[in-house]
């Protein structure tokens, strides 16, 4: 069993420092996903408890261990005794040394139960580790997804801000040739400071994520750094040029039409693709799959059977101290006195019940009875919350799954009619109303298509979690 936990450890910490290791972040830095978990597995404390917490129980292990291995006992004294009668009085002076070896021959399993005790625990502590370090990559990964979502939606505002720009101006232009009312241009200005508005408060967004993530990673003063796409949430950073009408400048309907070099159209969730090649797959495996997966894989749960096996030695222990102990002593002694000196080598063998109390064995059977059934307990009962984790989290993954191409037509309905809408108030035949409303349906869809994403990608990160998977 520590072979197996040896090998999965190191196949996960492999997998990590498959791009190249990063022992602290440097200004200017772009991090990969692996980067941020390796060092959030670095600098974590938890994680540093738990591996002290293994290395005890690794040392609990050596120890009952040691029972099968001599014993050394040696002592040396020095004794004065003055005695007075009528005849007279009497001193005597006794110098003495002794050196044993003592070796434990049979324990009637007692001393087995002991090792195996611990060793369940001790492979418990190390599910415990592997559950400390799943943990904090799952809360990275969460973290992560929500920078990038976050950060993609600063994007969208971005562009939203530049389209009610370009849109402000071309009101104005309006305006001022006489073409709409005073209203319009107010109303646009309006638009316009709810966009720099949105703009900020997208910021805050984003700045409070790179806080939670610089929190996943347990690092402080954090300088500026950036964190790659994910082949699930890829996304450009170029704006995708339109060509427009700039009325200011144009005579007739014959005339060539300008290109404002700010003139934003669309965001770059569809037109310039913000989830480029986005790798969209369904789930390839049933509920009662993940469920079987996550019983095989769940540390805590692994952990749990692993004390429910220690237990039952606990318990088999104190069935065995009804039997003595079989053991077997070599030494030397030598001594001096008043009167003679003696030395010689002894040898014994003993058969030998320490201290046995009978009513109190009882009770502690009885105790270790009860914690065996408190630990088959302990283990139906995550094996039941592992099953409603995992099905709460699939149920979840598979809505999200189901939606995603559904608002991914919608972006694209909600910017045909955007075009339409523009193109319309653009010849005087659409009205005011109508352009702000399919601009904000098509900015909201957007918005709405980058927070399934990230949902999707989080909902997969939880049902991994609840399957015990990295």
């Amino acid at each position: 069993m520590k072979q197996i936990f040896i090998a999965v450890l190191i196949l996960f910490l492999s997998s990590l420092l498959r791009t190249e290791a990063i022992d602290e972040i440097k200004t200017g830095d772009t991090l990969t996903i692996e980067n941020c978990i390796e060092l959030a597995i670095k600098n974590s404390p938890q994680i540093e408890i738990y591996k002290q917490q293994a290395e005890i129980q690794d040392y609990r292990k050596g120890q009952a261990k040691a029972n099968y291995f001599p014993s050394i006992g040696a002592s040396v004294g020095y004794d004065y005794g003055n005695t007075d009668n009528r005849y007279g009085s009497n001193q005597n002076k006794n110098t003495s040394a002794r050196v044993a070896l003592n070796q434990l021959i049979y324990s009637f399993g007692k001393v087995f139960s002991q090792v195996k005790m611990q060793q369940f625990y001790k492979i418990a502590a190390e599910y415990d580790l592997q559950n400390a370090i799943l943990d904090t990559s799952n809360k990275v990964r969460s973290a992560y997804y929500a920078v990038l979502a976050a950060k993609a939606n600063v994007d969208i505002q971005k562009a939203n801000v530049m389209v009610n720009e370009r849109q402000y101006n071309r009101t104005k232009a309006f305006f001022e040739e006489g073409m709409v009312s005073k209203i319009d241009l107010v109303n646009q200005e309006v638009y316009l400071s709810d966009a720099k508005i949105n703009l900020v408060n997208a910021e805050n967004v984003y700045d409070n994520a790179i806080i939670q993530l610089n929190n996943a990673m347990y690092i402080i003063n954090a300088p500026e750094y950036n964190i790659e796409n994910t082949e699930t949430f890829n996304f450009k950073n170029n704006f995708a040029q339109v060509n427009l009408i700039n009325v200011a400048n144009t005579k007739t309907q014959s005339d060539e039409r300008i290109e404002p070099k700010d003139a934003v159209l669309t965001t770059q969730v569809e037109k310039t693709e913000i989830l480029e090649n986005y790798k969209f797959e369904t789930y390839p495996f049933s509920l009662e799959e993940s469920v079987e997966k996550a019983y095989k894989n769940r540390p805590d749960l692994l952990s749990m059977e692993a004390t429910q096996k220690a237990v039952k030695e606990a318990l088999n222990y104190s069935k065995k101290s009804y039997f003595p102990d079989l053991t077997a002593s070599a030494g030397y002694n030598w001594n001096n006195n008043s009167y003679y000196n003696t030395n010689g080598i002894t040898l014994g063998a003993y058969l030998s019940m320490n201290n046995l109390n009978i009513a109190d064995t009882r009770l502690k059977i009885k105790e270790n009875k009860a914690q065996l059934e408190i630990a088959n307990q302990n283990v139906e009962l995550i094996k039941k919350s592992v099953y409603f984790e995992v099905q709460n989290a699939y149920v979840n993954m598979i809505q999200l799954e189901k939606n995603i191409p559904l608002i991914k037509t919608k972006v694209k309905q909600t910017l045909e009619n955007y075009e339409l809408a523009d193109a319309r108030y653009e010849v005087g035949m659409g009205n005011f109303i109508e352009l702000q409303d399919a601009k904000e349906n098509y900015n909201n869809a957007q918005r709405e298509y980058v927070q399934a994403i990230y949902k999707y990608n989080t909902a997969l990160v939880d049902l991994k979690t609840a399957m015990g998977e990295k």
